[in-house]
């Protein structure tokens, strides 16, 4: 069935949404050095990551082959919930994965039968996105946030998560599926490859995918984006759209090491403009970032805005580098998306800039300078969004840059 979205009911429907990315094939050109345009290795927390490129956004990921009732497909790996497997394949450690094998979320987990490490040979996988739907967006009446009108894109059939483990361990990997089929491959239309997705070798295993540019701690940082649980986030944010995972475990609860979340806070009603910051949010990516265009190398006004300032920008409350082995252990790539939306009278003030920091954030709630759409106390939609960090561009994020406020989650 064909999601459409119409703007009257997209609030209740997005959840939330993150900026698109650009992405390119140059950003990948296989040499592995460091070249002008290239994030330092040093500065990549996904150390397995061949290579990237500034200039057009994109990063080259190793490619693993799986099948699905026989037929080809192809993943990505990003985390692993064990700290060594995480150190071995140069991966995210993120231990919250474990925490979606639960009775109240069958599917959030595929288990497949494989050797130790998933990756190294051949698995069976119970279930695939459908790529060949087509994405749509149409801006709203001022060009901007909520749109007029819009489709989601790729699909999660039953059976699909990017989630997997091997069966008989309780060890959880990202393992989302970015191509299916024996190719060739569509990269300009995306009928069988994800949106995000530019180029694709599967006979020398590598896939250029984009990232996006955020801030998290008060520094910018970087990270892909696979999935959403919400027709809306699927559509903004070009990736599968897999509502299964909205049953992952649990909202509002992004510092308890017990949830598998994480919190993302997005801005529905930030400051435009092609620079980031000041501008931020939902209508600056409809604006600025030139979200109604699909993906692909076609699109070069696209990818400028992007590379600009385009994306949304949005605030990330967990991040590998933290300071503590406690702090780092509740970085999830499963964001808990809340929606933020500045008061009228912050608007007026033009108050409304960017944010980078989640307390900082969290401050401005409890004074009721930001909240959720429609006025009512800042909290999570319950949709979530499966986007992996992959690093930062200046300073690691280390610390929070203001306290939390008490009686927050």
């Amino acid at each position: 069935m064909k999601h459409r979205i119409k703007a009257r009911l997209w609030l209740t429907l997005a959840g939330g949404l993150v900026g698109a990315v650009a992405l390119s094939a140059s950003a990948v050109a296989g040499s592995g050095g460091e070249g002008a345009n290239e994030l330092p290795r040093a500065k990549l927390t996904v150390k397995s990551i061949i290579s990237t490129d500034l200039q057009t956004d994109t990063a080259r990921l190793r490619l693993h082959r799986a099948t699905v009732k026989g037929l080809p497909v192809w993943y990505v790996i990003t985390e692993v919930s064990d700290q060594g497997l995480a150190k071995q394949l140069g991966l995210n450690f993120s231990p919250k994965l474990a925490n979606l094998i639960t009775p109240n979320c069958p599917p959030c987990v595929q288990t497949v039968r494989s050797g130790r490490v998933l990756g190294r040979t051949t698995v069976s996988r119970p279930g695939a996105p459908d790529f060949s739907p087509k994405r749509l967006l149409v801006p709203g009446p001022d060009g901007g946030f909520p749109p007029a009108m819009a489709a989601v894109g790729a699909q999660g059939k039953p059976g699909y998560s990017p989630f997997v483990r091997i069966a008989g361990t309780r060890v959880v990997y990202n393992a989302p599926i970015v191509a299916t089929g024996r190719g060739p491959f569509d990269v300009i239309n995306h009928s069988n490859t994800h949106d995000r997705l530019f180029a694709i070798d599967a006979k020398n295993g590598t896939v250029d995918m984009g990232f996006i540019r955020a801030f998290a701690f008060g520094k910018e940082i970087l990270y892909l984006s696979f999935e959403a649980s919400s027709a809306g986030v699927g559509v903004l944010d070009r990736t599968t759209f897999v509502p299964a995972l909205g049953l992952t475990p649990t909202a509002d609860k992004s510092r308890d090491p017990k949830s598998s979340r994480s919190a993302i806070f997005v801005f529905t009603n930030g400051k435009t403009g092609a620079k980031s910051p000041p501008a931020q949010g939902s209508d600056h990516v409809i604006k600025d970032g030139l979200n109604a265009l699909t993906f692909n190398r076609q699109n070069t006004d696209l990818l400028k805005a992007l590379r600009e300032g385009g994306d949304a920008h949005n605030v990330l409350d967990g991040f590998p580098t933290l300071r503590t082995a406690a702090q780092r252990a509740l970085y999830s790539p499963i964001w808990d998306v809340t929606m933020a939306e500045w008061s009228k009278a912050a608007v007026a003030r033009g108050q409304n800039v960017a944010q980078t920091d989640a307390n900082r954030i969290r401050q401005l709630a409890a004074r009721g300078v930001i909240t959720s759409p429609g006025g009512t106390p800042l909290r999570s939609d319950r949709n979530i969004l499966n986007c992996p960090v992959i690093g930062f561009l200046d300073t690691a994020p280390e610390a929070d840059q203001a306290p939390k406020p008490r009686n927050v989650p």
